[in-house]
């Protein structure tokens, strides 16, 4: 007896920018045509290092002029132990940007805070917050596994602090695998959220996820062919 020949499988699913309206732009990658009808983007202003001094290290060489979309203005952090100065010139950049005749929304924070550290990463956002004139929203990434094994208090710590989380299903140049399995306990949430996907990666939409009342949409993280 031969066995019929079983249909071939669907393709994966991959993450094409041009049905996207969020974007990361990340220093070294170049602009796509996809950025020419954002409606957000994310840009990569410069990092927080450590030291003997946190200091913030620029890697955007000049003001961005963006008319047709709303900016966020992103840091990625290395470490929390910020000093009064390092406040100050990011509140200035934030002015800087405003000036230039940016929509600017706010300020993103990128940090890998570890799960189990989330109740001291929401004390350093409240700190932050109160630094931030009101005009200002308050964004931050998050790790997948915040979903899934956050602290139940640290997780609702970042309430009333952040606008929104945006939950990167990748890490460097690569989808997480599994990444259903921890999106599958969103409700655990307790703050608006978007999904940051790669481009070119894997994504299928967990079941019900357009429903959430906290889901906010996506951003793209772009990268160079």
């Amino acid at each position: 007896m031969v066995s019929a020949t079983p249909p071939p499988a669907p393709p994966t699913a991959r993450v094409d920018a041009a049905r996207y309206d969020a974007f990361w732009l990340w220093a070294g990658v170049r602009p796509q045509p996809a950025l020419d009808r954002a409606e957000q983007i994310y840009l990569l202003q410069g990092a927080v290092v450590g030291g003997d001094t946190a200091r913030l290290v620029a890697q955007r060489p000049a003001v961005p002029h963006v008319r047709h979309a709303r900016l966020w203005m992103v840091v990625r952090v290395e470490t929390l132990d910020w000093t009064p100065h390092l406040h100050e010139q990011l509140l200035a950049a934030l002015d800087r940007w405003r000036r230039a005749g940016n929509r600017v929304v706010g300020l993103q924070i990128d940090f890998d805070a570890r799960t189990r550290h989330l109740a001291r990463y929401a004390t350093f956002l409240r700190t932050l917050r109160a630094q931030l004139p009101a005009a200002y929203r308050l964004g931050i990434t998050g790790l997948l596994d915040w979903s899934a094994n956050g602290d139940p208090a640290g997780l609702r710590a970042l309430a009333g602090v952040v606008d929104e989380v945006v939950l990167q299903i990748y890490q460097g140049r690569r989808v997480i695998p599994g990444y259903a399995a921890y999106l599958a306990r969103l409700d655990r949430l307790t703050i608006p959220f978007r999904i940051g996907l790669l481009q070119g990666g894997e994504w299928s939409p967990p079941p019900g996820l357009s429903r959430h009342p906290l889901f906010r949409g996506y951003v793209v993280f772009l990268v160079n062919p």
